[in-house]
């Protein structure tokens, strides 16, 4: 199963915006335009999905409601939130899910669900609210989608979605774990030993042999990464390192660099993506990597999306954006305005074809659009 279309109302910085989605996805623009608000539409259909999840904790997370409608709501879509998603597997078949919410008018003013809808292919599964609802509106506070008793005929749905992992790696939080979030997939590293600890000893061995593989090229003097564990029992990732003497010094997390631990984070979240058909949001995942390293992510992302997963990422990056493999499919720009932040496919800007021809790069075509137009005044407005 696959994420082939998005649409948002009403989130964060968008008004609307209708984003199609194929293996790879790169989100580029200027600051605050809602790069990672975008990234966090998904996000949040996960965190209602998940166990332990649902509504109101995935809007209680962030603030509530008020923090993730649109300043510029008002009266469109009945100033509600809405997000929605097309998914299609192997087989062609097309499943929706629609979901709108706002506040309940009297009493909490909790967050309740006004529209849910599935659709497998052209047929209506669930369309709320129903007659349950209407003789307990108490359901409202809860989507259809992380009930039990209510998903069992798109339980799909719940899954696919559940699955999405987002990461943001600070290798600051993987040395000092105790500083992240419970659980082991805490997006920001807290967890990130702690999953590599708890996946299956032989696929753990065989992803890690993967990534040495790669450090090997990558990153200079650095080798023979594996596995272990301290005698307090705590997870630890131990390479050798390459230096003057006969025998490898050995280093462990707390010694690497930022950019290798954020490689090997990237390299083990993918991996793991792949290999259970997952969608993988990615913040920035240039941040400390070498230029060198940072212009052969987008091939990296190709070959471990071929078969099967998709990623999704934004970035500021022009050396992935270098890159002549990549589609003007799979790049959409951001610009903020008055109304809202508008999603343009790189496909349907003005003269994309003409500029191509011209032999420019997307990032020689973009580099305009993902800065602000006064940016070269900063370090004058500092005198």
């Amino acid at each position: 199963m696959r994420i082939d279309h998005l649409s948002v109302k009403n989130w964060r910085n968008f008004k609307s915006a209708e984003i199609n989605i194929g293996n790879r996805l790169f989100i580029v623009g200027p600051n605050a335009s809602g790069k990672s608000n975008l990234l966090d539409a998904l996000r949040f259909l996960h965190d209602v999905a998940k166990t332990g999840g649902g509504l109101q904790q995935a809007l209680q997370d962030r603030g509530g409601l008020k923090r993730v409608r649109c300043l510029t709501a008002r009266s469109f879509n009945h100033g509600w939130v809405g997000l929605s998603v097309t998914l299609k597997d192997d087989d062609d078949l097309r499943w929706t899910y629609e979901l709108h919410f706002t506040s309940e008018q009297r009493g909490k003013h909790r967050p309740i669900v006004i529209q849910e809808v599935v659709k497998k292919n052209t047929a209506e599964i669930i369309r709320r609210p129903n007659k349950a609802d209407k003789k307990d509106p108490e359901l409202l506070t809860q989507t259809a989608l992380e009930q039990v008793g209510s998903n069992q005929e798109f339980r799909s749905i719940a899954g696919f979605l559940h699955g999405i992992r987002y990461m943001h790696l600070v290798p600051q939080i993987i040395r000092h774990y105790e500083l992240g979030q419970e659980g082991n997939k805490d997006p920001f590293g807290g967890g990130f030993l702690v999953d590599i600890a708890q996946t299956n000893e032989k696929v753990r061995n065989s992803r890690l042999k993967k990534i040495n593989k790669a450090l090997r090229c990558a990153v200079p003097q650095i080798d023979d990464l594996v596995f272990y564990r301290d005698e307090a029992g705590r997870p630890h990732l131990q390479a050798g390192y390459v230096h003057w003497r006969p025998r490898a010094a050995h280093q462990d997390e707390r010694d690497f660099s930022d950019g290798t631990l954020r490689l090997i984070g990237l390299l083990w979240v993918l991996g793991e993506g792949t290999s259970s058909n997952r969608v993988v949001l990615l913040e920035e995942p240039e941040l400390s990597l070498h230029a060198a390293i940072v212009h052969q992510l987008p091939t990296i992302l190709h070959r471990m999306t071929r078969d099967r997963g998709q990623v999704i990422l934004s970035t500021h990056s022009g050396e992935m954006l270098k890159d002549p493999g990549l589609g003007v499919k799979e790049v959409v720009t951001l610009q903020p305005g008055d109304d809202g932040t508008t999603v343009t496919s790189v496909a349907d800007l003005p003269n994309i074809d003409s500029l191509l021809t011209a032999d420019l790069n997307l990032d020689e075509i973009l580099e305009p659009l993902t800065r602000s137009n006064q940016v070269n005044q900063l370090s004058r407005s500092l005198r």
